[in-house]
């Protein structure tokens, strides 16, 4: 699919999800505790507003960025700002949150839940992920969780984040990749792009457009599988029931994909 056609089905895609009152997304499955499972902790949901998690990640990226007070965070892809929340609290006063986001419904929802609970050290930027709404040397430390998957120009993604970060900055993040090449017929498909299958990028493929655009010290921190949540998720699973796929296709899909955390530093 063309950069333009993806953008323009991701943000009427996430545009929808920001305006339920029950979202679901990549990773999301029915279950009230899904973001427990994939890394967050019962004390951080509680500490955000009502409505900034919408159970869209695959991972919890502030845990593993060992955040310090009075540093700036950008949060590519900020959703309903549940990740700038969180990192805001331990970036404290001193320190600022920038969350990016390129669908103007979920914009709306950040700055709706920052103003109602006070946040003083976050603010919320309209703007794609590859032509980032941010200077230069900008930034400390860049997270993002479940977001570059959805980018038709992963390279483009991680040369901004290489332009934005100070020297020394550090890079900290949670995505889907594949283990091995998917059939043809769920790379075309627009319901399993969106559910963040059909876009993502081979493991090594993905490390290396990291490594192209600078970066050094690049390391996966943890991998894992999550096939159920997987499966669980609204546009895969009428991608599934459309295209009638057999169980050892529905097993090869689930198998071929996985959540990573990769952190990298600017030299």
């Amino acid at each position: 699919m063309k950069q333009e056609k993806v953008h323009s089905v991701v943000r009427e895609r996430y545009g929808k999800i920001a305006k339920t009152t029950q979202p679901c997304g990549c990773g999301c499955s029915s279950s009230s505790s899904t973001s427990q499972q994939i890394g967050y902790s019962k004390s951080e949901l509680a500490s955000v507003p009502a409505g900034a998690d919408l159970n869209l990640g695959c991972g919890n990226p502030v845990a593993l960025a060992s955040l310090k007070e009075g540093e700036t965070v950008i949060d590519l892809g900020s959703g309903g700002g549940l990740d700038c929340f969180l990192a805001a609290k331990k970036v404290g006063s001193k320190g600022k949150v920038i969350g990016v986001d390129m669908t103007a419904e979920m914009l709306e929802r950040a700055r709706a839940n920052c103003k109602k609970s006070n946040y003083k050290n976050v603010e919320f930027r309209l703007g794609e992920i590859e032509n980032l709404p941010i200077a230069d040397n900008t930034a400390d430390i860049i997270i993002s969780n479940c977001v570059i998957n959805l980018s038709p120009d992963k390279q483009r993604v991680f040369k901004e984040v290489f332009r934005v970060l100070k020297p020394k900055g550090r890079l900290m993040i949670s995505d889907m990749v594949l283990l091995k090449d998917l059939p043809e017929k769920v790379k075309g498909s627009v319901l399993a792009y969106v559910g963040c299958v059909a876009g993502a990028d081979l493991k090594e493929d993905y490390l290396d457009k990291i490594k192209q655009a600078g970066f050094g010290q690049v390391d996966v921190v943890a991998e894992d599988h999550l096939p159920e949540m997987l499966l669980e998720e609204p546009d895969v699973r009428v991608f599934v029931e459309e295209q009638k796929l057999t169980k050892k296709e529905i097993a090869d899909i689930s198998d071929a994909v996985v959540s990573i955390k990769v952190s990298a530093i600017k030299p």
